[in-house]
């Protein structure tokens, strides 16, 4: 692991790194194989340049750690950031004593196998000299006059200064933040699609102390007995989640269960409890699909944050799994069988992979791919046919059919690959997940598209046991026989490319529960997903 704390080596680092892997030598057919069984949804050694960056202001913790767990094996570089930002800290807050660790951060770092750190100084980042001023990015000022926002004058401005910088010095594919700082993650979310920064913004749940309290780097100004008073933010949070989950809606009713519950701790001085849209940050009257119920309290003179998605939708099952490991098949069954919507995503990139192929355009002109793509107009529409339970429409014409072909399937994995295609897919599948009550399979449902579904399931099978369905496949579509050995090496590469690949790579998510389904009949398959639903119904 390296440390950096000028720009310059940063840059140098990056571009080294980059230029390194990418002159790694591809795999052969026998290695390939070998590295599929092995390495299906999980970390892979395969010739990525993907880069991961988890920003933080030091003090490393569990919760720091979590976020560093998850963009390992999501990227080839991941980077972490330390720097204590003296342009988000008030006059009379806490930037002097701000706890600073940094050879106890490096051990932690080096442990959770992290590339680089880049710790610079206020003057190497350029705003060491305040009274010259400095450029700054500024946030909606709606998104920053709520919750924190309305006592931190200039933090939120702050933070989105600090974060483009980053954003630009290390030009991350992926960055990693934290659901405790809702305001801080919905800004920086806006942040970068206002900026149309090519960054994916990744967000990880909150990780506790045993006792319910939310961790933080400030967690260590408290005493123990002021830890333990501290837990009653959560409690009360916790509380008005139970309200809501029994049917209440209103924001006055919701945020009166909160401060009825923190007041029986006097050592705690509420500071603000608010309900409002996650994404927007807008305040709410009540919840209609979902909200952010968050809370700001101070004991003695720490500050502390925490915050609860309250959600009013059906479970959504998120199904995802190597190419062959009978997910369409599995996601319309259990969809039949709970009465809930299937939702193709895959039909929908192979959709955009047939106008291609009808188009003339070459494979490799990402650039008119990506015009394509965003310019037509796919459509699903629902039916009772069990086989084929969502018709597919693209500008108008119904492809069905002809989205199943062999051309189509042995390019749908490189259509699918391009970031633009995937980007403008996705936003319309989180719209048809936005109500809930449906089923999607995929290879980045659970970690990408549907991060916050309430099922999520990884389902897998040996390459050699998706071979010998594929080539049923074909044989009961009266399609040209292919050998075993072909349809594994197909496997083997099409499972490499999508477990490596830029853009959302096949993972299986740290909550899902993994079913392997080598020697299960369907039936004992749909029979273990519909019984995670239920009890998911049922908590």
């Amino acid at each position: 692991m390296r440390l950096f704390t000028t720009v310059a080596a940063l840059r140098c680092y990056l571009e080294r790194r980059r230029m390194a892997l990418l002159c790694q030598t591809s795999l052969t057919d026998k290695q390939l194989l070998l590295s599929a069984e092995r390495t299906v949804g999980q970390t892979s050694d395969c010739p990525a340049t993907t880069v991961g960056l988890v920003p933080t202001m030091g003090a490393l913790h569990q919760g720091h750690l979590s976020l560093i767990s998850r963009a390992r094996p999501e990227n080839a570089i991941v980077i972490v950031s330390i720097f204590v930002n003296p342009l988000q800290f008030g006059p009379q807050e806490d930037f002097q004593r701000y706890p600073r660790t940094l050879e106890q951060d490096k051990q932690i770092c080096e442990h959770a196998g992290v590339d680089a750190i880049f710790a610079p100084t206020p003057e190497e980042l350029g705003i060491g000299v305040m009274d010259l001023g400095v450029t700054q990015v500024i946030p909606p000022s709606g998104m920053m006059s709520v919750l924190c926002g309305s006592s931190r004058i200039g933090h939120f401005q702050g933070v989105a200064t600090i974060v483009s910088k980053l954003f630009n010095l290390v030009q991350p594919d992926r960055a990693y933040f934290g659901q405790k700082d809702g305001q801080q993650l919905a800004i920086i979310r806006r942040l970068v699609a206002d900026l149309n920064f090519p960054v994916e913004i990744v967000a990880c749940p909150t990780l506790r102390e045993p006792s319910g309290l939310a961790m933080s780097s400030r967690n260590q100004y408290l005493t123990d007995e002021e830890k333990e008073q501290a837990t009653v933010l959560y409690r009360g949070l916790q509380q008005a989640e139970a309200v809501f989950k029994a049917g209440e809606r209103s924001a006055k009713q919701l945020i009166a269960t909160v401060q009825q519950k923190v007041a029986t701790v006097s050592a705690i001085s509420v500071e603000y409890v608010e309900l409002v849209d996650p994404l927007t940050l807008m305040p709410l009257e009540t919840v209609q699909e979902e909200g952010m119920l968050a809370i700001a309290g101070r004991l003695g003179s720490t500050r502390l944050i925490d915050n609860v998605i309250l959600r009013d939708r059906a479970p959504v099952i998120a199904i995802d799994g190597p190419a062959g490991a009978g997910k369409s098949t599995v996601a319309r069954l259990v969809a039949a069988q709970l009465g809930i919507i299937y939702l193709d995503t895959g039909a929908m990139y192979r959709a955009v992979t047939w106008l291609v192929l009808q188009s003339g355009i070459a494979l490799d002109d990402v650039c008119a791919i990506a015009e394509l793509a965003n310019q037509c107009e796919i459509q699903l529409t629902l039916c009772d046919d069990l086989q084929n339970p969502t018709q597919v429409w693209i500008n108008g014409k119904n492809i069905t059919q002809e989205i199943r072909g062999i051309e189509v399937t042995s390019k749908v994995s490189a259509i699918a690959a391009i970031g633009a295609i995937r980007q403008a897919l996705v936003k319309q599948q989180q719209r048809w997940g936005q109500k809930g009550g449906l089923v999607a399979e995929g290879r980045d449902i659970g970690t990408h598209v549907f991060p916050d579904a309430e099922v999520k399931i990884f389902l897998t099978a040996s390459v050699s046991e998706r071979a010998r369905r594929r080539q049923q496949d074909f044989k009961n579509q009266g399609l040209a026989e292919v050998s075993l050995e072909q349809l594994e090496r197909d496997i083997a590469e099409r499972d490499w490319k999508d477990s490596t690949r830029k853009v959302s790579p096949l993972q299986k998510a740290a909550d899902a529960i993994e079913i392997n389904t080598d020697g299960l009949s369907i039936e004992e398959v749909i029979a273990q997903i519909v019984n995670c639903y239920h009890e998911c119904l049922s908590k």
